[in-house]
Order: structure tokens, then sequence, then C-alpha cells
């Protein structure tokens, strides 16, 4: 393994440096054997400094079946939980997180996307708030607004009113040409049954306008009163302006 072949290459460097500087060559068995243990505490002390800070790290885990599972790279029975990586003095060099699964990263993309999404209709909301506020600065130009789109409703209402009564007196001069087929109204020409049927149809044609343009002016002062309450909000001193 690696750790054997960095601790020799570092014996032999030591015996080639630091032998010469102790008397292993002397005769007495005292000397040799101070000797030895000089040299083993001084490889056992460089092994260590150079090993911790970049040595090779092992992996260890328990996997699913409660097993301890220990390696020199990350583990692939327990990609989906908790490593640790140690180093070689078995401290603990650092904690490798469980890598995510499919179900959880879509879980994952769905949140990042429903975030951006309500970030966006944020950022949206704020800047419609300062259209709004730079629209309408007090509720009189509000109110102004308000009643010039009703006024031009109005104007179309009047055009159709305007456009039943000319409808109502043709059908009066058409009623007034059925009068020689009262007695037998079969035998009226059908020119004159055409013009009475196309009268009629006009004549409810105005009243579904008449009423659309009904429904045209609530739905003017629902939203002009929806808009008024949220700009109270926004007038107010302590709302702050809006960024």
């Amino acid at each position: 393994m690696e750790a054997h072949t960095q601790g020799e290459a570092l014996t032999d460097t030591h015996h080639r440096t630091a032998t010469p500087s102790l008397p292993c060559h002397s005769a007495g068995r005292r000397a040799l054997r101070l000797c030895v243990w000089a040299l083993g505490m001084a490889w056992g002390t460089e092994v260590a400094a150079q090993a911790a800070p970049g040595g090779p790290g092992i992996y260890v885990c328990v996997d699913a079946k409660g097993r301890r599972i220990t390696s020199d790279r990350p583990i692939p029975e327990c990609l989906d939980r908790e490593q640790r990586e140690l180093s070689s003095t078995g401290a603990t060099r650092r904690v490798v997180p469980a890598s995510l699964t499919a179900e959880e990263r879509e879980r994952l993309e769905a949140q990042a996307q429903q975030e951006a999404a309500e970030r966006a209709k944020a950022n949206e909301d704020r800047r419609r708030d300062r259209a709004l506020l730079s629209r309408y600065p007090s509720q009189r130009k509000h109110d102004e607004e308000r009643a010039k789109q009703l006024a031009q409703v109005d104007e179309v209402i009047a055009s159709i009113h305007i456009r039943s009564q000319e409808l109502v007196q043709q059908r009066a001069a058409l009623d007034m040409e059925m009068e020689f087929y009262k007695a037998t109204p079969s035998r009226a020409p059908a020119w004159l049954l055409r013009r009475l049927e196309d009268n009629a149809q006009q004549m409810e044609g105005q009243k579904r306008l008449v009423a659309d343009k009904g429904l045209e002016k609530q739905r003017i002062n629902t939203r002009f009163d929806e808009e008024l309450a949220h700009l109270r909000r926004l007038w107010t001193p302590w709302a702050g302006q809006v960024k």
C-alpha cells in the first residue's frame, strides 16, 4: 500500500542522512541500543508529520444492512447516507453528505422553481405598485379616471338608446302597413314581413347591448374599488416607499 511505500522511502532516507551523526558504529551494546531507540523515535515523528496533513483518507460508513464498511475511496453502498473520511490517525477529516436520489432532486428543483416564481411575482407586484402610484398619486386622480371611463360607456349606451328609438319608430310605420292585412296576415307582402322580422331582431340586439354595457360599468366600478382600496394602503404615510 501507499502508506507502507512512503514509510520505507522515509526510513531509507533517514538511514542515509541520520546514521552517520549517531554512534551506531560503536562496539558497546548500550550505545547500540540508544542508537536504535533514537532512530525509531525520529522515524516515527517524521512519518506522522508528513502523513497527517495530506495522506490518503479512509472512508467509513454503516450501510443499510447495519454493516460497518471501510474503504480508501467513497463507498457505493453508502451513497444514500453519510460517510466519514478519516485521516491516517483515525481523526475525522470531513463528513461526506448523502447523495440525492432522483426523487429528492426533482423535489428540490420543484421547490427552487416555486421560489423563483414567487420572487418573480413579488417583483411584478412591486413594479405594478410603482406604476399605479405614478398614474394615481392621489384619490382625486383616481376618481377622475373612473368618471372618465364610466362616461365613455354612458356615451355608447346613449347611442344605443337613440338607435332603439329609431327602431321603435320604424316598427310603428311597419305596423301601419300591416293594418291593411290585419284580417288576413298571410296575404301581407314578403318584403313587409322581412322588414318586420329584421326590426324585431335589431331591437333584441339593442337590448343585449344595453345589458352588456351595464355589466361593463359594474366591472369598471369593481376594478376601481379594488384599486382604490390598494392605493389607500400605498398612500398611507407608514406604508413607505414602494421599492
